[in-house]
């Protein structure tokens, strides 16, 4: 995977400190995040460009069905160059093309639900020279299982989403519309590890996960939130810790993701309460995963049978 020098400018956690205005494990915040750009500094260039990327595994509690099922989460993020044009990995001369770096996130789960198993994923790409107002460019969701599989891609084109739904349910194959570009909730992640003095608070517009829409088998939309953002008591290793939350007021589904305040801003975890099942069996469950093992590896030159005991490291069966 290519790697190219990206422009830097500093970001001080601090910012995010100031803009939540607390210090107390458990305060929050309904304030502004300072709108002001926030490019990684020289930390971001050293972590991040060294041609590798970043693999953790989560332990999985996955609702589906009206219960729970175990699972496995792994985060995947790698610095890219994208091509703004056509919103494709950059493969050839980049002279005279539009090039933006970015910060690409693979969140994939894998679980069963009873004798049929369930392999979902989601690719985002995200600018690196992130500021409140940027935007993932391209954002593109696909889940398989034993009935069949769906797709759903989203292109940042104009100030506004294009958006593709294919599926083998009736009544969501073959859709095609227009979306006004809200920060999706897919690009959460991806600004944690940027830039998190970027993450908007109080009320705001968001696009719901395309994961969690395609499991409840809702069409992507904007929806009212109220976001904030939690510092929590330090960790058994002394790890500094924060909490961004998402509450989608249509829906009733919450969003909590924990994260290192410290760089590279590891996330520890995150839970998802929604209502989950159908018909009788639909009730209030919650979603969790938990980090277990990590890897900053090239992980796209391992792909011998020598390197089967690479996934043993990352804790995946």
């Amino acid at each position: 995977m290519a790697r190219h020098n990206f422009a830097m400018a500093s970001l001080l956690w601090a910012l995010l400190l100031t803009s939540v205005g607390c210090s107390n494990a458990g305060s929050q915040s309904n304030g502004t995040v300072p709108q002001r750009p926030n490019a990684p500094d020289a930390r971001f260039a050293a972590y991040w460009n060294q041609g590798k990327g970043e693999i953790t595994r989560y332990a999985l509690e996955q609702a589906r069905y009206g219960e729970i099922r175990s699972g496995d989460a792994v985060l995947i993020f790698v610095t890219e160059d994208f091509r703004g044009d056509k919103q494709v990995k950059l493969e050839s001369d980049p002279a005279g093309k539009d090039v933006i770096p970015v910060l690409k996130l693979n969140l994939t789960k894998k679980f069963t639900t009873g004798i049929y198993p369930y392999s979902m994923m989601t690719s985002v790409f995200t600018p690196v020279a992130l500021a409140p107002d940027t935007r993932a460019i391209k954002i593109t969701t696909s889940s398989q299982e034993w009935c069949g599989h769906t797709w759903t891609q989203f292109n940042l084109r104009g100030g506004k989403y294009d958006v593709q739904e294919h599926s083998y349910f009736e009544n969501e194959a073959d859709l095609a519309f227009p979306m006004d570009a809200a920060m999706p909730e897919d690009e959460v992640w991806a600004r944690i590890r940027i830039a998190p003095g970027t993450l908007p608070i109080g009320d705001i517009s968001v696009i719901p996960g395309t994961m969690t829409a395609r499991l409840r088998h809702i069409q992507p939309a904007v929806e009212p939130a109220t976001a904030v953002m939690t510092v929590l008591p330090a960790d058994s290793t002394g790890a500094k810790l924060a909490r961004y939350s998402l509450t989608y007021a249509n829906s009733g589904r919450s969003l909590a993701i924990d994260f290192e305040t410290e760089f590279p801003h590891r996330i520890m975890g995150w839970s998802e309460t929604y209502k989950d099942g159908f018909g009788p069996k639909a009730v209030m469950l919650t979603t969790r995963a938990v980090r277990t093992n990590s890897l900053m590896i090239d992980y796209w030159t391992k792909n011998s049978t020598a390197d089967d005991s690479l996934r043993m490291e990352l804790g995946l069966r």
